[in-house]
């Protein structure tokens, strides 16, 4: 008996013990959540540290800018100070309304307040940059499109907050006299170097183009230097682009397009390996090929002419009735050798259209032979490609292969290079040297070419490609084309212009080719 009572005693007093235990751990917590809900954080947060793309020489294509952003508690102090400098009321209105602390951007880092904490934050883009189609776009601190995209992992591999927390009540109102806890972003020491030169780049997307592509490359290299698309597009303004008949978020330089003239140089270039360059015609404005005719560009026609003439006046009889003298296979084989009707990418989404050569069927009809070997029919190609050909053309026939990306930076230093030069053997040395004398005639020893530059020697070809389309007068909607390339004794840079729908080459392209080899060939000699 006095055994079980002094059993269930201890189970008493165990009992009683842990309840005293369990009340002194309940009444701990409660205290505890009595001061976390007295005192807690409120973290603002003005953006994230992500890693630069630049240009060649090592100039940022984004971060060229830095942003500010004010954090405060909603005093009168803090606002009278912030007011003058505020390029957004909407967080300072709801900062007063709640009486919680607010971050907005203001434009300057000086407030001149101590209530008043300003962060500094490199400023991704806003409106449009400077190669918008190439470094594409991001939401969210998310790459969504271009370079932005391709190297989103690389350019955002740490998370690296600009913060201001500040040490509020239950109501989230801020503690006087308590001043927030700042964390700075350290310096992002990555990023992705790319080919391209920031102040041709600006230089080409200054151009007055509508609709239609510039495209710059380094012809011992195949370096891109500008890749420009227009019209352009804002990012801050997405919904805008997208619903825009222009389609301005096509980066036109990657699409295919009729060709025109500037393929008669590939014509050239076949009738150079088959021995059929000496060829000469008399042009009378219209030539027949088993029972259809076809019409040059001036109906009065160019009288008698050889190669060299047919490229000046890009006569379309002379190349019509050359095409009876080529095989199918060998001008569709020179064409594939320069690059024609081969996709190619640049990074991971930045892929070049393969655009569309005639099939070896096609061309058994000397109707479509005849059409592809004046660049019409179904042959397309894109600005790009037209580029690279000519750069393949400059470089005495060693064609360089499109590289856009050179590798990846780390601390300010080049590390890695990702895609070093490479190349494809197009022509001979001769034949190179052939297309090049044809390509520097067709500018020089035409007298209205509006392509010559007044700076530099310049050889380029131009083309009036039609598209098969008419506007509501019946008229024909037709691509104008140049490519070319300077300086004539050491070639540096290929340019290629196009203007859709633009109209005539020599009125709409032209131009815009000469201002830029004479812009860049200033911008060289300044530098």
């Amino acid at each position: 008996m006095h055994k079980r009572l002094r059993v269930t005693g201890i189970v008493l007093m165990l009992f009683c013990g842990l309840l005293v235990l369990y009340l002194v751990l309940l009444m701990g917590q409660a205290q505890y959540q009595e001061v976390s809900v007295r005192q807690s954080q409120t973290v603002l947060t003005a953006g994230y540290a992500q890693g630069t793309i630049y240009d060649r020489n090592m100039k940022p294509l984004v971060n060229r800018e830095t942003a500010y952003y004010a954090a405060a508690a909603p005093t009168s102090e803090s606002i009278a100070a912030i007011l003058p400098h505020m390029e957004e009321i909407a967080p300072l209105l709801k900062g007063i309304r709640t009486q919680k602390p607010f971050l907005c951007r203001v434009n300057t880092p000086q407030i001149g307040c101590d209530a008043v904490t300003v962060l500094s934050l490199p400023e991704r883009g806003g409106g449009h940059m400077t190669g918008q189609h190439v470094l594409g776009y991001t939401l969210e601190n998310t790459g969504v499109t271009g370079l932005e995209g391709d190297y989103d992992k690389l350019l955002r591999a740490k998370e690296d907050p600009v913060t201001a927390s500040f040490t509020v009540d239950a109501k989230g109102h801020a503690l006087e006299g308590v001043p927030p806890v700042v964390t700075s972003m350290q310096d992002y020491n990555s990023g992705i170097v790319t080919t391209l030169d920031y102040d041709i780049q600006a230089l080409c997307e200054a151009q007055p183009i509508e609709k239609g592509a510039v495209v710059v490359m380094e012809v011992k290299t195949g370096d891109i230097v500008a890749m420009a698309s227009f019209p352009a597009y804002d990012p801050d303004h997405l919904g805008e682009a997208i619903s825009d008949e222009n389609a301005p978020l096509i980066n036109r330089c990657l699409c295919p397009y009729s060709v025109g003239s500037i393929f008669k140089l590939m014509t050239a270039a076949a009738a150079y390996r088959s021995h059929q360059t000496p060829f000469c015609t008399e042009c009378s404005g219209k030539t027949v090929i088993k029972g259809q005719t076809f019409r040059c560009h001036d109906w009065r026609g160019h009288g008698k002419v050889d190669m060299k003439q047919a490229m000046i006046d890009s006569c379309n009889v002379y190349f019509v009735e050359l095409s009876e003298r080529l095989k199918p296979s060998v001008m569709r084989e020179t064409a594939q050798d320069f690059g024609f009707g081969t996709q190619f990418a640049l990074s991971g989404s930045i892929i070049s259209a393969s655009g569309t050569l005639p099939s070896p069927q096609d061309l058994k009809l000397p109707a479509e032979m005849a059409n592809f070997c004046f660049g019409q029919g179904k042959l397309t190609a894109t600005p790009l490609q037209i580029t690279q050909m000519t750069c393949g053309i400059a470089n005495r026939g060693r064609m360089p292969i499109a590289r856009l990306i050179r590798g990846i930076e780390r601390d300010g230093e080049l590390i890695a290079e990702e895609k070093p030069p490479r190349y494809a053997a197009v022509a001979s040395y001769e034949g190179a040297a052939y297309l090049q004398s044809l390509m520097i005639a067709a500018i020089n020893q035409n007298a209205h070419s509006k392509a010559v530059p007044s700076n530099v020697y310049a050889a380029a070809k131009t083309s009036t490609a039609q598209t098969g389309r008419y506007d509501e007068d019946g008229t024909e909607y037709c691509h104008a084309w140049i490519t070319g390339y300077f300086p004539i004794d050491k070639p540096r840079y290929a340019v290629t212009v196009l203007a859709e729908d633009g109209g005539y080459g020599n009125d709409a392209a032209a131009p815009v080719f000469r201002t830029l080899a004479e812009q860049i060939t200033e911008l060289e000699r300044r530098r």
